[in-house]
């Protein structure tokens, strides 16, 4: 399965193009080898987060996807008329760190049943979701869903929310949105999983 994926420019406040952590580039070009994943987990300053410390995440940059708008801003996103989600784009080194292992810090990062909010933060954009690169991750993604759900549902909690599909085109969200919690180390990080291993 190919996807035919975008990156898009939000032209009028996209201007950084080196990752504020590592010092590597937001935009590529990328080493050959890697390979790309998505994730929509609530507030997207602390998903980001989780996954640049991650060793064999080679950069991660975060974004708009699987709205209808083209290069929405922020704010549109937050008025809950784009459809789009607060998601984190990476590109990892599969050698180093797996999908799987992926999907792992995904499922405990977050409370993927809480429908459209996560903890406070409330809106479509703090849906949780997988978005797939290719009929592998697709596969392993609606696994791991299968499996961690089924955990879920005998310690009490209500169904996943999770919804996994095909990668959309990403938007690079403003600058003062990438890597936030690097520049603003006492901001706000709404995240905060279920406390059940995956």
């Amino acid at each position: 399965m190919a996807i035919n994926f975008k990156f898009w420019d939000n032209s009028l406040e996209m201007k950084e193009e080196i990752h504020y952590v590592n010092g590597r580039s937001l935009k590529g070009p990328f080493p050959v080898g890697l390979e790309s994943a998505m994730f929509g987990m609530g507030c997207f300053w602390g998903v980001e987060k989780v996954f640049w410390n991650q060793r064999g995440v080679w950069v991660t940059a975060v974004g708009y996807s699987g709205g209808n708008t083209v290069n929405p801003s922020y704010s549109e996103v937050c008025g809950g008329n784009t459809n789009h989600n607060e998601v984190v784009f990476l590109k990892f080194n599969p050698k180093l760190i797996s999908y799987r292992e992926l999907l792992k810090l995904f499922w405990e990062g977050h409370n993927p049943t809480q429908g459209n909010r996560q903890g406070n933060d409330m809106g479509t954009q703090y849906r949780s979701g997988i978005y797939t690169f290719n009929s592998q991750q697709s596969k392993e993604a609606e696994l791991s869903m299968k499996s961690y759900s089924s955990k879920l549902l005998a310690k009490g909690f209500s169904s996943i929310t999770t919804e996994i599909m095909e990668a959309s085109e990403f938007f690079y969200a403003e600058d003062y949105h990438q890597q936030y919690l690097a520049k603003n180390p006492g901001g706000y990080c709404g995240l905060g999983g279920t406390g059940i291993s995956f």
